[in-house]
């Protein structure tokens, strides 16, 4: 494949592209499995759902609070450091998971440690390194198909954890889980050493501090943010509590394991293509649309009798919505103020998606913990995609103009 990009050294763009979406196929991937293991983690401890409910929840929080932190040494010093340090941690924390017994322990290795982990080996840290490679009329697509592998992992993961979940319990499938994370490591090389500047860059050099207060002050950056929010909520309430909802009902694990990895399935579509059309048209009526796509699709789903074959359409029809908005959104981030800070303007849009997973999930455990059914929460994730529609129609896609500009490319 070759895009005529430029190179660093023998680190092509679509090398760090290959890479950067294997490392996400297997993190996010991973990630995805945490619904399957709601129901056999809670029974075999005696727990209420709302136990592991929080534990997710509090691993999306910690996911969220510490991108940030993450993003600025990966600007910093490179992402190679950071998703090393992510794969170690991810690999403990999942075998952690499998040995907990009490409620400390489960909160601690789902919580923290992944939590932690998933920032460090995710979208924003990744995303940002395919970035910098590659000019801003590639951009899109290449973000869009590293979003789309990102997703091939919930389709091949997912499948696999159930397989060695009921064949050998739900503590073996956590560690082969926990070796897939070791295995990894070796595709980091491509992706570590400095961070590079992408050869569209004709801004002035500066510093992170200047490039956050420049972010907030822009209306639509905080737009963006807010918008984010909604994304969480609707897809990590769906990721981590559709299985058990489901069996709620009486549809078989069988359907809800497919189910999940039917949206992974239909994403890879979806990426691809709102990442492609990121690169024609305008990023912030794609994401209006999306959303109302998305709450649409909900409100059918639920309305109408739920039946094997209507979860596996809504599902196929969620998944061609489902990651769609990272794309857009990092890609609207690089449009307005380059790439110099990714990493880091990106992530504290994602730890607003990751507030909205944290109520999410915490809020769809406590609403079927306590008055036993979700509707609610499918109903306030209709009610919220409806507010992002039109939080994302005012944002002004233009590059911003900073008063020093440098005569010729930086690098």
């Amino acid at each position: 494949m070759d895009f005529g990009e430029q190179k660093i050294g023998w680190k092509t763009p679509s090398l760090i592209l290959i890479c950067g979406t294997l490392i996400l196929l297997s993190s996010f991937g991973i990630r995805q499995t945490y619904g399957l293991f709601l129901g056999p983690i809670s029974e075999s401890n005696g727990w209420n759902i709302s136990v592991f409910s929080f534990s997710m929840g509090l691993q999306v929080l910690v996911w969220g609070l510490s991108q940030p932190l993450w993003g600025v040494v990966a600007d910093r010093y490179g992402a190679g450091r950071v998703i090393s340090a992510g794969a170690a941690l991810y690999a403990l924390g999942l075998y952690l998971m499998a040995t907990s017994t009490t409620e400390i322990e489960i909160h601690v290795s789902t919580g923290v440690l992944t939590g932690l982990a998933m920032s460090a080996t995710g979208f924003p840290i990744i995303l940002s390194v395919i970035g910098r490679s590659i000019h801003l009329k590639r951009r899109s697509l290449f973000l869009g198909i590293a979003s789309a592998g990102g997703s091939s992992g919930q389709v091949i993961v997912v499948p696999f954890a159930h397989y060695f979940m009921i064949d050998s319990g739900y503590a073996s499938s956590l560690i082969i889980l926990s070796c897939i994370m070791l295995i990894i490591i070796p595709l980091i090389i491509p992706i570590a050493g400095k961070p590079i500047i992408s050869n569209d860059q004709f801004d002035r050099r500066q510093s992170v501090t200047e490039a956050i207060f420049e972010s907030l002050h822009h209306r639509g950056y905080l737009l963006l943010v807010l918008g984010f929010f909604v994304c969480g909520f609707q897809t990590l309430f769906i990721a981590s509590h559709l299985p058990l909802y489901l069996k709620d009902i009486g549809i078989s694990a069988e359907i809800a394991a497919w189910s999940l990895a039917l949206i992974g399935l239909f994403n890879i579509l979806g990426s691809f293509v709102w990442g492609a059309l990121g690169g024609r048209y305008s990023k912030k009526y794609l994401l209006a649309g999306l959303y109302m796509m998305r709450s649409l699709c909900i409100v059918v789903y639920v309305l109408m009798p739920i039946t094997d074959v209507s979860t596996i359409i809504f599902s196929a029809l969620m998944g061609l919505t489902w990651l769609g908005t990272i794309p857009l959104t990092s890609g609207l981030v690089a449009q307005i103020f380059g790439t110099q800070y990714l990493a880091t303007l990106y992530g504290f849009v994602f730890l607003s998606h990751q507030l909205g997973s944290f109520v999410g999930i915490t809020f769809g455990g406590i609403v079927r913990g306590w008055g036993g059914s979700y509707d609610p929460v499918w109903w306030t994730a209709v009610g919220l995609g409806f507010v992002a529609v039109f939080i994302h129609w005012p944002i002004d896609e233009k590059p911003v103009t900073r008063k020093v500009m440098l005569q010729t490319k930086i690098g």
